[in-house]
């Protein structure tokens, strides 16, 4: 089998025992498949939950709290009995594992978007396995944020990954509650996630974990939309995952062959950008940059909104609404000075506002 790159995302109640301690048993068999990969030369990226479980009960909590404050100072303690046992493990297979802590922010900040691309393109090359987990200690909207699973989604975009694996306690996606109906339909294979799923799924995971299924679907749709196959489901020894890349795994395979990947700065611009501004097009713009692969030059543009500067990203608009966003080339100030030299001189220059290569579609 060819050299894939595949992330790993682990939930809390993979990882825990029913008290919601740290289960070393399964963490350890997690570690024993990921080496598994490695020794077929794949590519792994580790997206682990699990600080919050691992660390409640050694400050005195006798369940999982419940307040911000309680969850925060769980995953201090736990985030580090969770990567030094994770270290140990790894270290028995000769690997060598690093720690990243992320937020919304690092995505969101280009700088700090970058900065993340390059440190897990720079761990890969050197054979090395992130391990990442939500900084719960200090980002409050992160304790909400599914257990992970939009998390390892947006990781799979940013590092191009083949498939992301997403491991959790139910074998794959159902038409309904397998937990509670006899009757439900498994779904093998998928080709896309539909709102009609995502409403009908149950949004209460265990009792360990954040996310349900609702979570995991949402996360499977956005990993699709960045070129990224999806598995979701269970497994069981250290084959587990040389199961799952082999098409034999115990859950629900995700994947539609239509879809590309998308490089870096196109998901940055799509997904995490905060927009500055819009732009209004007229209907041969419109069709030259959706169909024809072509840049939006200021002769196309009719209006603008938004006092955005070179280097901004802004919403473009067609005739019957939103198509696309784009990082500008230059500011608002010369693209209305433009417009308003096209009023009396139709043979005025036409500056490239928004290059085809830092343009997204939307529509």
């Amino acid at each position: 089998m060819s050299k894939q790159r595949i992330v790993v995302k682990i939930g809390s109640s993979s990882l825990t025992n029913p008290q919601g301690e740290l289960d070393k048993r399964k963490l350890t068999e997690h570690v024993e498949a990921i080496a598994r990969l490695r020794q077929q030369n794949h590519d792994v990226v580790l997206v682990s939950s699990g600080a919050v479980a691992s660390g409640f009960s050694k400050i005195g909590y006798a369940s999982k709290p419940v307040t911000v404050k309680g969850k925060q100072a769980a995953a201090a303690v736990g985030q580090g009995l969770l990567i030094q046992t994770y270290m140990e493990k790894f270290a028995e297979f000769r690997l060598t594992a690093a720690q990243l802590l992320l937020t919304r922010e690092d995505f969101t900040t280009r700088s700090r978007y970058k900065n993340v691309f390059n440190t897990m393109m720079e761990l890969l090359e050197r054979r090395v396995i992130p391990i990442i987990n939500e900084n719960d200690t200090v980002s409050i909207n992160e304790l909400t944020f599914g257990d992970n699973d939009m998390l390892s989604a947006l990781v799979s975009g940013i590092v191009h990954a083949d498939q992301l694996m997403m491991l959790t306690d139910i074998n794959g996606l159902y038409n309904g509650n397998p937990r509670t109906n006899p009757d439900v339909v498994k779904y093998d294979y998928l080709e896309m996630i539909t709102e009609e799923m995502i409403a009908a799924a149950e949004s209460n995971g265990s009792s360990v974990g954040t996310g349900g299924m609702k979570s995991k679907l949402e996360a499977a749709r956005m990993a699709l939309s960045l070129g990224v196959n999806v598995f979701i489901g269970t497994g069981e020894g250290e084959r587990k995952l040389l199961e799952i890349i082999s098409g034999d795994g115990d859950g629900t395979y995700i994947s539609n062959k239509s879809k590309v990947t998308v490089n870096t700065n196109r998901q940055w611009i799509a997904l995490h950008s905060e927009t500055m501004g819009k732009i209004y097009v007229d209907e041969g713009a419109e069709k030259a940059i959706l169909y024809q692969g072509a840049s939006l030059l200021s002769a196309g543009i009719q209006k603008i909104k938004g006092t955005f500067q070179e280097g901004d990203v802004v919403e473009v608009y067609g005739i019957k609404g939103l198509i696309g966003k784009g990082e500008v080339s230059c500011s608002a100030a010369i693209v209305n000075k433009e417009m308003e030299e096209r009023n009396t001189d139709n043979s005025c220059l036409s500056s490239r506002v928004i290059h085809r290569d830092r343009w997204v579609r939307l529509k």
